[in-house]
């Protein structure tokens, strides 16, 4: 980690494609203003087949860039072409945070810590639970099951329409993920403390099915990682079903925090005024 009595001036990215959608720079925007740092954060669109040498300029230096973000489509094949992925990114086959140090490209994958960060800022002691359910098995699910099993969670469930993609999830993850159809819903989420709802269900307006949470432990946790609508139908339910909810936001402005500290040299901190500045460009858009 750098000095931070150094003056040094940094260039960061997030790269996907699209990529013009992407709330990244203002978070790291608002992080940079806040703490009265040199350096930029932008978007930088770059399509599939112009990212091996995207990574190229990284390690040769002719990009500009100390380090970004990686999005769709863009993480798996990150994870390949950096030179020193970590332990966390190998087993995820996907990265989301990339730096340069010493003439390499390093990369981690941070969603998982944002995660786990946004449940312990909103709901402390989640973690005392045993058992999670997961709800789908998509590539958004990866970095959940990777971040609550290494925080303890026994069990963890998860529950996919395709079984076959739940069980290779087990598979790559471990003896404590458990694979599990649809029709089998209910039965795990009896007991359960902790709900993760990682499918598109209920983002943008769209329907979400009904879900009993009333068969899960009193104290249980239900989150969602979709933010767009802020309460989804997921949450709305689990809510009125008097369940204590943790909407998706707070993952991706704490999924930011690593990232900026080691690209500009100081850890920032995620505050209500950030929440609301991201809260204010959705109802614009």
């Amino acid at each position: 980690m750098r000095d931070s009595r150094e003056t040094f001036v940094n260039h960061a990215f997030v790269t996907g494609y699209p990529i013009k959608h992407s709330r990244s720079p203002l978070i790291h925007g608002y992080w940079l203003k806040q703490l009265g740092l040199p350096g930029s954060y932008r978007a930088h669109e770059v399509k599939p087949e112009e990212f091996a040498a995207f990574i190229a300029s990284l390690k040769d230096g002719t990009s500009g860039f100390c380090g970004g973000n990686v999005t769709i489509p863009h993480k798996e094949v990150a994870c390949r072409l950096v030179d020193q992925p970590d332990e966390l990114s190998q087993e995820l086959g996907a990265a989301n945070t990339l730096w340069v140090q010493d003439g390499k490209v390093h990369a981690t994958n941070t969603d998982g810590r944002g995660f786990v960060a946004n449940l312990d800022e909103r709901a402390a002691g989640w973690d005392r639970t045993s058992t999670a359910v997961i709800l789908g098995a998509g590539g958004a699910s990866r970095a959940i099951i990777q971040a609550v099993r290494d925080r303890g969670i026994k069990t963890i469930h998860v529950v996919n329409r395709t079984v076959e993609r739940a069980q290779e999830l087990a598979d790559r993850f471990g003896p404590a993920v458990e694979a599990h159809p649809m029709g089998a819903l209910k039965d795990v989420m009896t007991g359960a403390g902790l709900f993760i709802n990682t499918t598109s269900l209920g983002m943008d307006g769209s329907e979400a099915p009904a879900i009993d949470f009333g068969v899960m432990a009193s104290s249980a946790v239900v989150t969602d990682i979709v933010y767009v609508p802020l309460k989804t139908p997921i949450l709305a339910q689990a809510e009125v079903q008097g369940f204590a909810i943790v909407d998706g936001l707070g993952m991706l402005l704490h999924q930011a925090v690593p990232g900026f500290e080691l690209w500009f040299g100081c850890r920032p901190t995620v505050d209500a005024d950030l929440r609301q500045l991201i809260i204010d460009d959705m109802d614009r858009h």
